[in-house]
């Protein structure tokens, strides 16, 4: 039962973390990040993104296209897309 609440904690964590945060592109830039550590940096934070507002959605109970419009702007939003 302490792993799942950790869990749902940690999960909220990364949530409110990718809302408030500089997007992914913000922080590359500011990295000065290019060619395969752009790339690789990118789809590292989007994937980070995808799994933290996955579950963010499945917290709410969103479903079908709730679900996919709610996840799909989220992860636009993280990573300045």
């Amino acid at each position: 039962m302490r792993m799942i609440a950790m869990s749902v904690l940690l999960s909220l964590y990364a949530a409110t973390a990718l809302a408030a945060g500089p997007s992914c592109k913000a922080t590359a830039t500011e990295k000065k990040l290019a060619g395969a550590a752009l790339t690789s940096f990118m789809t590292k934070c989007q994937k980070d993104a995808q799994a933290s507002w996955d579950t963010a959605a499945q917290e709410k109970k969103l479903y079908g296209a709730d679900k996919n419009s709610f996840t799909k702007k989220c992860v636009r939003d993280a990573t300045g897309a």
